[in-house]
């Protein structure tokens, strides 16, 4: 019996190069939408080009060059339809997939190309590494796979390969590993600095990241807007304004100051090292403002205590018709906390998902906790917690135990306790906060349980640093540096300040130290050595009269270092601004711009 033969497989035709292709090209360069290329593609499939290398080439190019999760879906379609495709193409596949929400994808498109044969090429890594930076620590091993692919292929030298590498482990939180491909690199340009110099900054190592830009200026190297943000924002951490001051300087000589991230990293700069009026000029100078502009300004007078100004700043935003973010929000409800404005915050916050469409993230959480929380709606705060639609955490309930210790609950403060340690028991911070109000309230049987307990899980407290600039050096203090100096012109000198002090009125707090088995006057002492005062002192000796002291604290200002600061300031005729973790406090005339709520 005969059977019929079965019709032949018919398959598209392979991908040429096709010379009749102008007409769909040449829609390209005016084409400024995705859907304009997906109309164009439909040209090329009706004029049968959708084969053609040259034409896919090109579609690939323009959907990767401003990518968006439909864009590289779609390229990667026209990606899958060569059979062979070059490094040039997986090239430009990998950068779209760096720079788009999903970088991850570059290196699955990474293992296609090693199984189909290719290898990759110094235009390669640095796409392939920056999409690793962009994931994160989850994507650290496949960034040090990759490394030891490029030293494999003798790239480990170029330029941009190591830039990239610089980024990836800066990224990854190993500033160490970054550095060590730095000092790899024979003759650093102005790019490889500015990669390390931002990797500093990032990594909140100031100190560091100046000490290389000073470097880079050794070389004559000439530093760009890049260098700039990342000099500005180590400068704005150390409170460093001589610095920050001579490189404002710098930005305006070379025209810098045509860049709006510039201004916005000089807004933060000067209103984080105490100098607000010199922010606001900046920010009012500026031909164009963005919502990163307006956010810095409003978060400033946040800072400052100027909660009223932060609200007024946001109505004037909302007048020029910028979008806020999650950073605007935040300045908002910060200037709320800090100024008692409950039921102004309570609006912002719902306003932001309600109105804005922007989902509020644990630090907003946050900032409403502390709103309640120095309002003295303590119990609100905490069902406030208890209620949240996320997993709470630490932070949160740290940010309530805070408030529980300025309104003296010790009550509430043990339940709170209890919450963080189930969930991290290890932030001396926590243990002291309790201490310090068992202290107040004469538990010296619960101080010392406290003190054992620290000791046993061997959490250490975080000294307080206090840290002033006199002659562009920063120099740093830390509490109980005097104690045991017995003869330094800075201890006898700051005993002499608080005999002063005393004269008018000063009384030490010793109720602030929790050591129940220490008299009065070690108490006094260890009082007396505070960092801030340490700092304080200092500038009242290296400054000429009637300057303004400038300091800066890594933790929350004291009681008792407060109240001696408006003393100072009213009898020494000085101001002073003090920047803590929280906020800046400008004391002047024996008065605080805080208005004692901070």
């Amino acid at each position: 019996m005969a059977t019929t033969p079965s019709p032949p497989i018919t398959q598209s035709p392979p991908p040429k190069l096709c010379t009749n292709t102008p007409n769909a090209l040449s829609l390209l360069p005016r084409c400024t939408s995705f859907r304009g290329l997906k109309q164009i593609h439909a040209v090329t499939i009706k004029t049968h080009l959708q084969n053609d290398l040259n034409v896919l080439t090109k579609l690939i190019n323009f959907c990767t060059q401003n990518p968006t999760t439909s864009s590289m879906e779609h390229a990667h379609l026209l990606f899958d339809r060569i059979p062979e495709p070059d490094i040039v193409l997986f090239n430009t596949m990998a950068r779209g997939y760096s720079r788009s929400k999903t970088p991850i994808r570059a290196i699955f498109l990474f293992v296609e190309l090693l199984n189909s044969g290719l290898l990759p090429d110094d235009y390669s890594f640095p796409s392939l590494l920056k999409a690793c930076a962009c994931v994160g620590a989850e994507a650290l091993e496949e960034g040090k796979q990759l490394h030891c692919f490029a030293i494999k292929l003798g790239l480990n030298s170029n330029l941009y390969v190591c830039t990239t590498l610089i980024n990836l482990y800066a990224e990854c939180s190993d500033v160490e590993a970054a550095r060590r491909i730095f000092e790899n690199i024979s003759e650093p340009c102005v790019v490889s600095y500015n990669a390390i110099i931002t990797a500093y900054a990032r990594s909140s190592r100031p100190n560091e990241a100046l000490s290389l830009f000073r470097e880079l200026q050794e070389r004559n190297l000439k530093p760009t807007d890049v260098t700039m943000l990342s000099a500005l924002s180590s400068c704005a951490l150390l409170g460093s304004l001589d610095l920050g001051k001579w490189i404002h300087e710098y930005i305006k000589k070379y025209g810098l100051d045509k860049y709006v991230k510039v201004n916005t990293a000089l807004i933060d700069m000067h209103a984080k090292c105490g100098r607000l009026d010199d922010a606001v000029s900046v920010f009012d100078n500026m031909s164009g403002k963005d919502t990163q502009a307006w956010s810095a300004m409003i978060v400033a007078y946040a800072t400052h205590g100027q909660g009223h100004k932060s609200i007024l700043m946001f109505e004037e935003m909302m007048k020029a018709q910028v979008s806020p973010d999650e950073i605007t929000f935040l300045g908002l409800l910060y200037a709320c906390s800090h100024t008692g404005l409950v039921d102004e915050g309570w609006n912002y916050f719902y306003s932001m998902r309600d109105k804005y469409g922007i989902v509020p993230g644990i630090k907003h959480y946050g900032c409403m906790v502390d709103l309640l929380g120095r309002a003295g709606r303590l119990d609100e705060a905490y069902r406030f917690i208890d209620e949240l639609p996320i997993k709470s955490t630490p932070i949160l309930w740290r940010t309530l135990l805070s408030s529980c210790s300025s309104h003296n609950n010790l009550g509430l403060a043990k339940q709170v306790i209890e919450r963080i340690f189930e969930l991290d028991d290890s932030h001396g911070g926590d243990y002291v906060i309790l201490s310090n109000l068992c202290a107040r309230a004469g538990r010296w049987e619960d101080v010392d349980y406290l003190r054992k307990l620290m000791k046993d899980r061997g959490v250490l407290k975080v000294p307080g640093c206090s840290s002033i600039e006199v002659n562009n050096v920063v120099r740093e203090f830390f509490s109980g540096d005097g104690v045991h100096s017995y003869s330094t012109d800075l201890q006898k000198a700051l005993d002499e300040l608080v005999k002063e002090l005393k004269m008018v009125g000063y009384v030490p707090d010793t109720s602030l130290v929790h050591h129940g088995d220490m008299e009065d006057e070690e108490k006094e002492i260890a009082l007396r050595y505070h960092s801030e005062k340490l700092a304080i002192t200092f500038g009242l000796l290296n400054t000429p009269p009637g300057t303004t002291i400038r300091v800066v604290k890594n933790l929350r200002v004291c009681g008792d270092c407060h109240s001696a600061a408006k003393i100072i300031s009213l009898i020494f005729n000085r101001q002073i601004v003090l920047r803590d973790v929280q906020r800046f406090h400008h004391f002047r005339d024996g008065k605080c711009s805080c208005g004692d709520f901070w």
